[in-house]
């Protein structure tokens, strides 16, 4: 498996596989408008034999501090429960201060996110699945935004 940063050409494959792995075309939406809108902080795929079968995308958020937000993290419906997931979320390289994330605790929290050190935070996405995994010293509390693009999910 090789990880790779996105590239335009891969846009029509990334887009099947977000469908197929979402079984909706919402986060293949998201994806584009964060695109368009230039939020995108880092974008990353995962190649088997030249297929792409994962993608990674974090996106800058207004904060008092250095953010992304990771949405989405797809991996094909056939390829997951292999590691891409994984491999995908420790290849990121960003620069953020802080990473947050809505998702499943029991996955995340392998990684080094907390709902525990979210709790601080005021966000629309704020809830018992929003977690942040710090990359730098951070503040306990404080307001998050995310782009106009999530008001679409």
């Amino acid at each position: 498996m090789k990880i790779r940063p996105e590239a335009s050409e891969d846009d029509r494959k990334i887009r099947k596989l977000l469908i197929d792995a979402f079984g909706r075309p919402d986060e293949a939406d998201l994806v584009a408008a964060l695109r368009r809108d230039g939020a995108v902080a880092q974008a990353l795929v995962a190649e088997v034999e030249g297929e792409i079968v994962g993608y990674l995308m974090l996106s800058h958020l207004d904060a008092p501090f250095s953010a992304c937000a990771l949405a989405p993290l797809a991996v094909a419906p056939m390829w997951q429960r292999q590691g891409i997931g994984a491999a995908l979320i420790e290849a990121i390289d960003t620069g953020c201060d802080a990473i947050f994330v809505l998702g499943d605790p029991a996955y995340y929290s392998r990684f080094g996110f907390s709902t525990d050190l979210a709790t601080g935070y005021a966000c629309a996405f704020a809830g018992p699945f929003f977690m942040v995994k710090p990359q730098a010293e951070i503040p306990a509390t404080g307001r998050i935004f995310y782009p106009q693009a999530f008001a679409a999910l």
